[in-house]
Parts: C-alpha cells; sequence; structure tokens
C-alpha cells in the first residue's frame, strides 16, 4: 500500500500483483485511490474480489501475461540460477548473486530471442 500511495493522483493508473493480494480490503482501497487492481483472481474456495469491472477488458488480460513473464524469470532465477537456497550471507553477496543470476537470464533469453530471427 506504501508504494500505491506514493503513485501521484491525476489519472488512472493499474497496480499488479499476485493472488495474496486478492482481497475484499485491498481492492477496495485501490479503487478508492483511483488505481484499477490487476491482481491474479483467487477462486480456490471462494470468490475473488476482482470482479468482471476489470477482467473484462483487454488490459486485464495483458497484465496477467506479462505477470507470467515477470514469474517465469524468477522461477528460472530459482531452479537453474540457485537461487531457492542461498549459501552466501549478507545482502552485498547475496545482491551479487541475484544481479548475477539475472544478468544469466537475460543472456540465456536474449539468446532464445535472437535464434527465432
Amino acid at each position: 500500500m506504501l508504494m500505491a500511495e506514493a503513485i501521484p493522483p491525476g489519472r488512472r493508473v493499474t497496480l499488479g500483483g499476485d493472488k495474496n493480494y486478492d482481497t475484499q480490503e485491498f481492492v477496495r482501497e485501490l479503487r478508492g485511490m483511483n488505481i484499477t487492481p490487476h491482481v491474479a483472481q483467487n477462486t480456490s474456495k471462494r470468490r475473488s474480489a476482482v470482479d468482471e469491472r476489470t477482467t473484462r477488458h483487454t488490459g486485464y488480460e495483458v497484465s496477467q501475461r506479462k505477470r507470467k513473464r515477470v514469474e517465469q524469470s524468477f522461477g528460472w532465477m530459482k531452479m537453474i540460477g540457485m537461487l531457492r537456497k542461498v549459501k552466501l550471507r549478507g545482502i552485498d553477496k547475496v545482491g551479487w548473486l541475484f544481479t548475477f543470476t539475472g544478468a544469466a537470464y537475460d543472456l540465456c533469453r536474449l539468446r532464445n530471442l535472437m535464434a527465432r530471427t
């Protein structure tokens, strides 16, 4: 919510998030701040707080596809990039490893994108 409050008022913006943010209170607060909640719907054993006002627009679908791309990069970093159980200690060392792993992911993705052309 602190990040959402830092957004300057004015035109309507969207805010993405995962299923944990699909709560009545969070969605209500965002709408009160003139922010459209593009959070993933959590429909397991309950009704989602994100209703058709948001999901009917094509922008929501695009937002969910972009979210999947971000989640894929973090999944790759955990599985291949050794970030699931970090063996380094200290903020500086872990920060370096995260940056290094992110760069490795970018290079792998770039290689795959260049192979398509």
